[in-house]
């Protein structure tokens, strides 16, 4: 079964994703993942942003809105 069938995967978690790739790389705990990309982008502000003002987050910019420097 494919990932998407298994969880309710966010339409912009993709290779073009900052949080993906973050998260590839080990660079991100999975929580993040879980909590927002994994739950259909539920409460994640950068969806929010993106979908209602075509503001894309940069990558060091976690779901809830708060910088994570390490991702600089």
């Amino acid at each position: 079964m494919s990932i998407s069938k298994q969880k309710n995967i966010c339409r912009w978690y993709d290779e073009t994703s900052g949080m993906k790739r973050a998260y590839d790389n080990g660079k991100l705990d999975k929580k993040w993942i879980e909590n927002y990309c994994w739950n259909g982008g539920k409460n994640c502000i950068r969806k929010k942003r993106f979908e209602e003002e075509g503001y894309v987050s940069a990558d060091y910019v976690l779901p809830d809105g708060s910088v994570d420097e390490s991702l600089k």
